[in-house]
């Protein structure tokens, strides 16, 4: 069965300014490897449709949805936070990237098609509840996590995050959520700067410290992901997919490589066929520099779509 391959060029109008690392090239950097190689001839395209209010709701406060839309400036660079601003694209493309993983879990649970990877921007997975930071506006993942348990009634889905970053946004959501199992690993000490204590008791992090590399990486998933979601076994798993703590990239430097990206996707997709009938739905979070990231990327599909 083919994949779905979603994106809007709304995601490519979000500017937060000339030096900003999360900037509008990230996405042809992924779409130039895919189809340089191949793989988007095994993708079927789709446009990202804009989420409503009520979508967005189920991961976020209807105040805090209220308030970031009416800040949406007209003009210049409004700062929301230290890293995170608007420009007058921001909204749409915000609405764009949380809208695919709608759009996403919709398909794949109607098995239109197996897998999906929705090359978004902004990204979310930084984003909390009723807060946006660390480039993030709406919590994509969380968004399309919510759709499936809420609105399609499935009961057990597992969120995996291997962003060098740990997904602060994500657990602040789910914490609690028994119908929700996350596992993340992350850099120890970087922002958001926790995730060592687990929020609740359906979150498995993995911190791990700097330059841990592919062994370690491999260990984690090995030995705390993998028994994890055996036990829960998963209808449907989500990936917050974040490219930044591969070896090339500064924002991190825990050092993982092209191959790393394949082997975890592999092992995601392998627990999907055991228990969630091959279904996994992966979002674009971090990755900052160009070619590492369009290279990581372009191994993650490669297993996802199982090129």
């Amino acid at each position: 069965m083919l994949a779905a391959y979603i994106t809007h060029p709304d995601c490519a109008r979000h500017d937060m300014g000339a030096q900003h690392p999360e900037c509008p090239q990230r996405l042809g950097a992924i779409h130039d490897q895919l189809l340089a190689r191949g793989f988007l001839d095994y993708m079927v395209p789709y446009d990202a449709p804009l989420a409503t209010p009520e979508q967005l709701g189920r991961a976020h406060s209807a105040l805090y949805v209220q308030e970031l839309m009416a800040l949406a400036p007209q003009e210049g660079i409004l700062q929301v936070d230290p890293d995170t601003s608007m420009c007058p694209h921001t909204l749409q493309a915000a609405l764009r990237a949380a809208g695919a993983a709608i759009e996403a879990t919709d398909l794949v649970l109607a098995g239109q098609v197996g897998t999906a990877f929705c090359s978004v921007r902004p990204p979310g997975h930084h984003a909390e509840h009723a807060a946006a930071m660390g480039f993030c506006f709406f919590n994509n993942v969380a968004v399309g996590i919510r759709h499936a348990l809420d609105v399609h009634g499935l009961g057990r889905v597992a969120l995996i995050d291997f962003d060098v970053h740990h997904g602060n946004g994500s657990a602040d959501i789910f914490q609690g959520d028994e119908r929700v199992l996350m596992c993340s690993i992350f850099e120890r000490g970087l922002y958001p700067f926790n995730g060592d204590e687990a929020t609740g008791p359906n979150m498995v992090n993995v911190g791990l410290p700097t330059r841990s590399g592919s062994d370690a990486f491999r260990e984690a998933v090995t030995q705390h992901w993998l028994p994890a979601l055996e036990a829960f076994r998963p209808e449907l798993i989500y990936i917050s997919a974040g490219f930044d703590a591969h070896r090339d990239d500064d924002m991190g430097n825990l050092g993982l490589v092209d191959a790393d990206y394949e082997w975890v996707t592999e092992q995601l997709v392998a627990v999907a066929q055991r228990h969630g009938q091959g279904r996994v739905i992966s979002c674009l979070e971090g990755g900052y520099v160009l070619d590492a990231l369009g290279r990581a990327a372009a191994a993650h599909v490669k297993a996802l779509i199982g090129a």
